[in-house]
């Protein structure tokens, strides 16, 4: 068989199904080397010249990732951050942007501040209503608007193949922040994306052993040619080692995210009924806003990610992260180990996250015990 005719769970368990050619290992080789050497007439037939914007170590990585996502290219950067500031840093000073007011915090930071300050116009918007990026969006000065879907932390949902007919309609790109969904939910490219990023730190990699990155562009055009620039220029690249790390995480991403996502749904489902939270925020619930647009565009479950808000309010809500067991307390999302955070207190000051809001991450252990360790940290925190 070829690869063409394999399904993506099979592409990323065997990594497109490369075996070095030399040792026959079918896993690949760390490729430590920052240069390469020159041929006698001061050429480079290899195609290699210097680890900064080239390195044996990434390929099989880019290659895999772009497979996954139906895309023409892929680049892995050193975080998840340095990733989503190349698709704003590849625009001019002066251009207009269009972003969610809910998203991830680090980046919504950034934009309000450095990228404002550099000169980006930078217009925040409710983007789970396509009808607040059409209204945002300006024919002529909207250089890309940007979605992240499902939305960290209240996991809302935007209408990809709108926003993209909205987006280009006037001229502008769409980038998609998929981290959460993941190529074994949606693959954005698909619905009209024209560049999907991910913070590979979290799922892809899965094991909150690396911070990583990555861009997956539609087509290799003059705008993905600035961010290969970038990223050389800048030096925003993966180390050797996490490199090999991420793609070892990748083998395992189809079964991580659909055992994530059972567990996840059954949560949900459960913990609609508590008498102690007040409302549970995933897409996959029929009661929730965004359940109609996750159906059309994602495929094989609703993501690892819910939310619950805790009746009591913020005390009530750090109380109960403060009593879990098997539940860890820290920040991140996507690794075999499940996660419960309180999401505002993190966020801090001009967060739109709910303060009664507690963020789960699913990881891979097994769902009942998880359900029972949150219901009683529940319990334990509204008798004391």
């Amino acid at each position: 068989m070829t690869n063409k005719n394999l399904a993506p769970a099979s592409l990323a368990a065997q990594a497109m199904g490369w075996v070095d050619p030399v040792t026959k290992a079918v896993v690949p080789p760390i490729h430590m080397a920052s240069t390469y050497l020159r041929d006698e007439d001061n050429g480079y037939r290899s195609g290699r010249i210097y680890a900064r914007a080239d390195n044996p170590t990434f390929d099989q990585a880019e290659a895999t990732l772009s497979a996954l996502e139906g895309g023409a290219g892929a680049l892995i950067f050193s975080s998840g951050m340095s990733a989503a500031t190349a698709c704003f840093l590849a625009l001019a000073p002066g251009d207009h942007v269009v972003v969610p007011k809910v998203m991830y915090w680090s980046l919504r930071n950034w934009l309000a501040t450095f990228a404002t300050q550099w000169g980006l116009k930078v217009e925040f918007v409710d983007a789970d209503r396509t009808d607040a990026i059409a209204a945002a969006v300006k024919p002529g000065a909207t250089k890309l608007v940007w979605i992240e879907t499902p939305a960290n932390p209240t996991w809302c949902v935007t209408d990809i193949a709108a926003a993209a007919d909205i987006a280009h309609k006037a001229g502008a790109l769409l980038a998609v922040d998929s981290t959460v969904a993941t190529p074994v939910l949606t693959r954005p490219i698909e619905h009209g994306a024209d560049i999907v990023m991910h913070s590979a730190t979290k799922y892809l990699n899965g094991h909150s052993d690396l911070i990583a990155g990555a861009l997956v562009t539609a087509r290799t055009d003059e705008h993905w040619t600035k961010l290969r620039m970038i990223r050389a220029q800048l030096g925003t690249i993966l180390g050797q080692t996490e490199a090999w790390l991420l793609m070892r995480g990748m083998r395992t991403l189809y079964p991580r995210v659909d055992w994530a996502c059972r567990s996840a749904q059954k949560m949900a489902e459960r913990f609609a009924a508590h008498p102690m939270i007040e409302e549970v925020l995933y897409p996959g619930l029929s009661s929730f806003t965004g359940h109609a647009v996750s159906k059309k565009q994602m495929a094989g479950g609703f993501g690892g990610m819910l939310s619950v808000r805790i009746k009591g309010g913020e005390r009530a809500a750090i109380a109960t992260a403060a009593r879990v067991e098997l539940w860890k307390r820290a920040t991140s999302l996507g690794g075999v180990e499940s996660l419960i955070e309180h999401r505002a207190s993190i966020e801090g000051p001009g967060t739109p996250c709910p303060t009664d809001l507690l963020r789960l991450s699913v990881g891979c252990e097994d769902g009942n015990d998880l359900y029972e360790d949150l219901d009683q940290a529940l319990k334990r925190a509204h008798n004391a």
